[in-house]
């Protein structure tokens, strides 16, 4: 997009309110797209109540309003193809409204209604807050090994600080939330001067000048948003075992503190750096190459230098999760224990670890090595010509688009996507390679493992012993394996690793 092309369809309000708008118009397309960004987030919860902005969130969508019930609303809109929902992060907090634009006008009072005049019954807050406690006690444990080893992962990176509790808040926090505290924090948070509004499509200003008039009508007061807590720089490779029952195998997430953001430049030279590592969901990235492709270790194996919200369900990085606490880490999806290779191959009956000591040796290995060589001028070149195509893709939806240019704001840029395009192509092989050696080190590491209880305190002793991990095949596999592989299996295999601290934690003990 060219600059004119920015200048028409990112554009801040000229009528005169408390808060920023961002405007994305549309006048071919048949929808109507309302955003409401509250800079507030689950660092805006207190203490003793954290997870309350995600419940406080949640009860305004999944509540009434003044004049109709959750009920009401529901089959009130069905026939207008709308959604609505909201996103809660720990930055910020985002009310999301599509209709048709034909259905505007009718949909708009739920739009008003939710937002300004949200119903807060006994009711709906039980059934909001009963969902929420079920997932903080139930649901992070048992539903998905990945998502919770990168739950615990941020759980250690920002130990001590108001970025550590998940934004569902914490077992004992959510139970003691009341409907007074969250009808409270309505009125302290997601207020005009804390608000940016968005909106794309095919809509008349008058349309949104009424829209931005009666946002007016939250209230005024400054909310005093808390800083950000800063990431935790680990002290060697300090490691966090989760035990728990009947693990399906040993779910790894691993990472450091980074010190830059979309706001810097050098972001997009470490972005190339990233996608030859481990871009996500891509077969052609390193980790996935010598992983899974060669190995056939588990289902893939990615990197990331900020947050990628939902990574099992999101094939694209989403919009909406802006944060100026960053940092980079490395997910190794679930390999397998030592119990399940000795039930399928009588030629591993002996092992007593399964396979994620040598994945974990294997990410760092490569890690290592792209630190020490850089990218060579035909990986520098391939890859920046993928992702110069690849972030276009970033933005197909006007949801997405306006997402992405929303977020654009919060990190002091006007259209990030437009602008890392342009940095992309300015880049040369020595930025990339600079932006390595400068960011990226394999000394000083959070480690988060979800394993088996039988697998624990095995691998919590190989790792803290740094004793050799030789990869266990069966000799099926193991027959067709190539010389080349071998060969670096065994350097793998006694990789040594800074390991200065293991810690072995009883699932049912974690995020209390």
């Amino acid at each position: 997009m060219k600059a004119l092309v920015i200048l028409l369809i990112f554009s801040l309000s000229c009528m005169s309110f408390a808060f920023d708008t961002v405007e994305l118009p549309l006048p071919n397309a048949n929808k109507v797209v309302v955003k409401l960004l509250f800079t507030n987030g689950s660092i805006s919860d207190p203490a003793g109540k954290e997870g309350l902005t995600f419940l406080t969130a949640n009860l305004i969508t999944q509540g009434g309003t003044a004049d109709m019930t959750f009920s009401e609303i529901q089959d009130f809109i069905y026939p207008m193809a709308a959604n609505y929902y909201v996103t809660v992060d720990k930055e910020v907090t985002i009310f999301t409204f599509e209709v048709h634009k034909d259905f505007l006008e009718k949909f708009y009072p739920i739009i008003k209604g939710l937002i300004l005049t949200p119903s807060f019954s006994e009711e709906d807050f039980q059934r909001v807050k009963i969902n929420q406690q079920n997932y903080v006690d139930q649901v992070i444990r048992a539903s998905s090994d990945e998502e919770y080893s990168k739950k615990a992962l941020e759980n250690l990176l920002f130990r001590g600080t108001n970025y550590q509790h998940m934004k569902q808040g914490k077992s004992a926090s959510v139970a003691e939330i009341t409907l007074e505290d969250a009808i409270k924090h309505y009125q302290a948070v997601f207020t005009e001067k804390n608000l940016m509004l968005g909106i794309s499509g095919n809509y008349e200003k008058k349309f949104l000048k009424k829209l931005s008039s009666d946002l007016q009508s939250l209230p005024d007061s400054q909310p005093e948003n808390p800083r950000p807590g800063k990431v935790n720089m680990p002290n060697g490779i300090q490691v966090e075992i989760i035990a728990k029952d009947n693990a399906f195998g040993s779910a790894i997430f691993t990472g450091f503190p980074l010190e830059i953001t979309r706001t810097d430049n050098d972001f997009a030279a470490l972005m190339v750096a990233n996608s030859y590592l481990g871009e996500h969901r891509k077969a052609y990235s390193k980790l996935y190459q010598e992983i899974r492709q060669k190995r056939s270790m588990n289902y893939g194996d990615y990197s990331y230098i900020e947050w990628y919200d939902n990574g099992g369900a999101n094939m694209l990085p989403p919009p909406g999760v802006p944060r100026h606490s960053n940092y980079f880490s490395i997910w190794i999806r679930p390999v397998q224990i030592a119990k399940q290779l000795k039930q399928q191959y009588e030629e591993l009956s002996n092992i007593q670890v399964g396979h994620a000591h040598f994945a974990l040796r294997m990410a760092f290995y490569e890690l290592d090595k792209l630190v020490k060589n850089g990218l060579n001028q035909e990986e520098f070149e391939s890859t920046r010509t993928f992702l110069r195509s690849y972030i276009k893709l970033y933005v197909q939806t006007p949801t997405d688009r306006l997402g992405f240019l929303m977020d654009s704001k919060f990190y002091g840029r006007e259209d990030y996507i437009d602008e890392l395009d342009q940095l992309l192509a300015k880049l040369t092989l020595k930025d990339v390679n600079q932006a390595i050696k400068k960011y990226w080190q394999t000394g000083n590491m959070f480690v988060t493992i979800v394993t088996d209880v039988s697998e624990a305190e095995p691998l919590a002793k190989g790792l803290l012993e740094n004793l050799p991990s030789p990869m266990s095949y069966s000799n099926i596999v193991k027959a067709g394996l190539s010389e080349d592989i071998i060969k670096d299996d065994n350097i793998v295999a006694t990789f040594p690793l800074n390991v200065t601290e293991v810690k072995v934690v009883k699932s049912a003990d974690t995020f209390q």
